[in-house]
């Protein structure tokens, strides 16, 4: 939102003059209020912006070396300018991101549209039809890929933008099922693997210029990308800090307008220090990949609020903090833990253990299924809710809350040790297999009540030990089978370990054995 050029005031007139403002300001809300000796009052509007729109089409894929790009239309090669032209809009180490960008296309840029890629291991090719306008003297639908008749260029009823978007929708998430189970071929970048082209295309308007109600129509051939939301920032109301890390302060907060059901709850908010052009692509990243995250034992993530600096990602609140302070008060040294605290808590029972325990895996098993890898499981980075309910989450405060668990490698990179299998601190290899080790040790911290892996040990110590195959001993209060279950998860052989599926069933039966009384929160 742009700031006001110019206020008049004429008796009891005020005019608020805006400028340079984009289809992103449309639908953001004006809000005036008046204030005398007798009282206020506000009152407010939406922004209705009329604008032109364009269109890209995107692309994603990993190369290595940088590939050459040519797109073609209908087979034939597509010569750039002012009003086509591609973009890349970011580069990391591994992929690259971009689209052919389209500026007011018309009826003679309908057609099928081929992405070439190429370098010296290697091409590939991703096409896509795309059809933006009917031409003037045809007085058919627009017909969109196929999937759905529908015209764009010319008002419609919201109702088919709704089942036209299932549609694609739909399709799309077939096609990402045939590209998981077939896709194993390729040619470019590292080991050899195929670029993974991510093509689609989105209309923010209609043809004429006007906007489409507020709604974002996004279609796409392959996997739909996240929509992140965002939060405006007069919406969020710090209330107190939690904690600090390398990346910023995160602070408890009132959210308002973000649930429906509720004027204002409480959340807990991720500033980011730094703001640098990588700090900044970093930040955006991670927002669209816990976008994607969505499960009832993985922490909430509601969205992001950029309207200025600090950048801010907004999380749901957990009352009782991290599982590995939880653990330690209320466990046998509860006392010896407190500060200035006489009375003993309530003791975590085997039971509630296991359904911790149980959650945990629960969030694993979804991890594994999106091919998300933690790389950083520990109870420091669970978060504990009420009614005992544990989340996966990670606000990065642990690297420096939790200093002493990681061990610093070159003067940055910090890594876990005391959680990771010989094949991680060897060869930084990590997958499925890795986590489900990592979930062999957070059994472990469970039922110490949050001690320290290999407390008795130094850093070096711990890497040497886990190199040479010893294993930590069973907890004092642990039972045999969940012991076993330890050990299942620390076979030397990545691929001898127990499945994340089978640990979850394991631990779900077991805990069902014995039922869950949940007044340790009172």
């Amino acid at each position: 939102m742009c700031l006001p050029t110019q206020i008049e005031t004429s008796g009891q007139i005020s005019v608020l003059r805006l400028s340079n403002l984009s289809s992103l300001d449309h639908n953001s809300k004006i809000s005036c209020t008046a204030e005398n000796i007798v009282g206020e009052k506000e009152s407010s509007l939406l922004l209705d912006i009329l604008c032109t729109f364009s269109i890209a089409l995107s692309y994603t894929f990993p190369g290595n070396p940088e590939p050459q790009l040519q797109w073609f239309l209908d087979d034939k090669a597509v010569t750039e300018g002012l009003f086509i032209m591609t973009m890349i809009h970011d580069i990391t180490e591994r992929e690259y991101h971009g689209c052919l960008q389209l500026d007011s296309p018309t009826h003679l840029n309908n057609g099928r549209y081929k992405l070439s890629a190429k370098n010296k291991f290697g091409s590939d090719e991703r096409e896509v039809k795309a059809h933006f306008m009917r031409k003037p003297w045809d007085g058919e639908e627009l017909n969109v890929v196929g999937f759905f008749r529908k015209s764009i260029c010319f008002v419609m009823p919201q109702v088919y933008v709704v089942v036209g978007i299932a549609a694609v929708a739909f399709t799309g998430f077939l096609l990402m099922l045939v590209i998981l189970k077939f896709g194993g071929n390729s040619k470019f970048g590292i080991k050899g693997k195929t670029p993974d082209l991510f093509l689609h295309w989105w209309f923010p308007s209609f043809g004429d210029g006007r906007l489409l109600k507020g709604t974002l129509l996004f279609l796409s051939v392959f996997p739909l990308l996240p929509v992140v939301q965002h939060i405006k920032r007069h919406n969020i109301v710090l209330k107190r800090e939690l904690g600090e890390g390398a990346f910023g302060k995160v602070f408890l907060a009132e959210c308002y307008n973000l649930s429906p059901d509720q004027e204002k709850i409480l959340v807990a908010v991720k500033t980011l220090k730094e703001a640098s052009e990588n700090a900044r692509k970093d930040f955006h990243r991670e927002a669209e990949l816990l976008t994607n995250l969505q499960h009832e034992h993985i922490v909430t993530f509601y969205g992001v609020c950029v309207e200025s600096d600090p950048l801010i990602m907004v999380f749901e609140y957990m009352k009782h903090g991290d599982l590995n302070k939880f653990l330690r008060a209320h466990g046998p040294d509860a006392v010896l833990m407190s500060e200035g605290q006489t009375t003993r808590p309530v003791e975590l029972t085997q039971s509630q253990m296991l359904h911790i325990a149980q959650q945990i895996a629960s969030g694993m098993v979804y991890l594994a299924s999106q091919h998300f890898v933690h790389r950083d499981l520990a109870t420091r980075n669970c978060l504990v809710g009420e009614n005992l309910l544990v989340k996966i989450g990670d606000f990065g405060m642990s690297r420096d809350v939790y200093s002493t668990d990681y061990y610093r490698v070159g003067g940055h990179t910090m890594l876990p040790i005391r959680w990771m299998p010989p094949e991680s601190i060897m060869y930084r290899k990590f997958t499925t297999e890795s986590d489900v080790w990592s979930l062999g040790v957070v059994l472990w911290e469970i039922f110490t009540y949050g001690k320290q892996p290999w407390y008795q040990l130094s850093n070096n110590e711990v890497i040497e030990c886990i190199t040479q195959g010893r294993v930590l001993q069973r907890p004092r209060t642990c039972p045999k089978e969940v012991y076993d279950l330890m050990l299942g998860c620390w076979q030397r052989e990545p691929h001898m370990r127990l499945n994340i599926k089978e640990i979850h069933a394991l631990l779900l039966n077991l805990a069902k054995a014995s039922p869950v009384y949940l007044d340790i929160l009172g």
